[in-house]
Parts: C-alpha cells; sequence; structure tokens
C-alpha cells in the first residue's frame, strides 16, 4: 500500500462508485481508438469544466497551475470541492500523467483544499501519484462497482 499522496486504499464506497461512473461515462462519450487527452475538474455527472490538451501544447507546470486553479473556481465558489480527471487513449503510463499530478499537488496548496487527479480511460481509472486504480475487462454500468 502506497503512503504518499494520491487516493489510498481502501476507497469509501461511494468515491470508487463516482469513478466507476466516470470510467462508463468515458467509454460512452469516446469511442475513437485516439484522441487527445481531455483535463476535467468538477462533478462527475454535474457541472464540469473541460480542458482539451493539444498535441502542439507546451505547458509548463506554472501554466498547467494556472488552468487548474482556473477550473477549480468554478466549482469552489459553490463551496465544492471538485474532482479532476485527465481522460485520455488507453496507452499505458504517461509523463503527462505526473505532469499533471504535479500541478494538481500544487494547485491543492495554493487554493488550500485537497485536489485529488485519476487518470481515466475507457476500461479503468489510475491515480498517476499513488498508484491506486481498478480496471475492467467488461464494464457494464448495471454492475456493482468494487
Amino acid at each position: 500500500m502506497a503512503t504518499g499522496p494520491g487516493l489510498q486504499e481502501p476507497l469509501p464506497r461511494l468515491l470508487q462508485q463516482v469513478l466507476r461512473g466516470t470510467v462508463i461515462t468515458h467509454a460512452r462519450s469516446e469511442r475513437r481508438r485516439t484522441h487527445r487527452p481531455v483535463l476535467h475538474v468538477g462533478v462527475p455527472g454535474g457541472q464540469v469544466s473541460t480542458f482539451e490538451i493539444g498535441t502542439d501544447d507546451r505547458l509548463d507546470l506554472a501554466l498547467r497551475i494556472e488552468v487548474l486553479e482556473a477550473m477549480a473556481r468554478a466549482s469552489l465558489d459553490r463551496d465544492v470541492v471538485p474532482l479532476t480527471w485527465l481522460t485520455r487513449t488507453d496507452a499505458g503510463p504517461d509523463t503527462e500523467d505526473l505532469a499533471w499530478a504535479a500541478a494538481v499537488s500544487a494547485a491543492s496548496g495554493e487554493l488550500g483544499i485537497r485536489l485529488d487527479l485519476v487518470v481515466v480511460t475507457r476500461r479503468a481509472w489510475r491515480d498517476p501519484r499513488s498508484g491506486a486504480g481498478r480496471s475492467w475487462t467488461r464494464l457494464r454500468a448495471a454492475e456493482p462497482a468494487g
């Protein structure tokens, strides 16, 4: 069990269900095999801000932090601590995941709240900081989380 930052096992059941639902939503809405990564900040199934990351975008840490803070403020103005997730193709671990994780950690400190980041693909979610995650070979909306 990892003891560093990020999501730690055992996860609360509600969080497991929310993350599973986020994977299902992504799988249903994104049918292309390859697509650009998209950063989401908000409440899955509720109000969410998105930022599509272009292939030519050169985002340093400071710019990533600014993007995250601006996106998080919409939720924070409503007294809601948002979830942060990055949707991308089913490729393996990516350096971009870690770059966004670093930005989430920094933005979390600057905003004075705990922000977590998960990477969501069509069959899984994973926290790039702690390694916590779940994957499914066949994912159905009616299956219980866990």
